[in-house]
């Protein structure tokens, strides 16, 4: 089978993509508990208290799983400048 050459291929991510991914999710997260929280406790003083410190505590840790996956090699594909057709990709 013909090799097929590829002019780019990711090999990882830069930490500013993991936090601007951590923060959008986190972002979801947040209207998500912030509106729950609210009909539940009809206080903003203790929605945004509960919600700030929940998705702090998250978004830290997000980032931290974030980072050690970009550092693990299991279940990768290496790339080696060939892509033959069926490799999984």
């Amino acid at each position: 089978m013909k090799s097929k050459k590829v002019e780019c291929a990711y090999v990882g991510e830069m930490k500013r993509r993991s936090w601007a991914k951590s923060i959008t999710w986190r972002i979801i997260g947040i209207v998500i508990l912030g509106a729950i929280t609210w009909l539940i406790t009809n206080s903003w003083e203790q929605t945004s208290l509960i919600t700030i410190t929940f998705h702090g505590i998250r978004l830290f840790l997000y980032y931290l799983h974030e980072r050690w996956w970009d550092n693990c090699e299991w279940g990768r594909i290496k790339f080696n400048g060939n892509l033959e057709k069926g490799e999984g990709i």
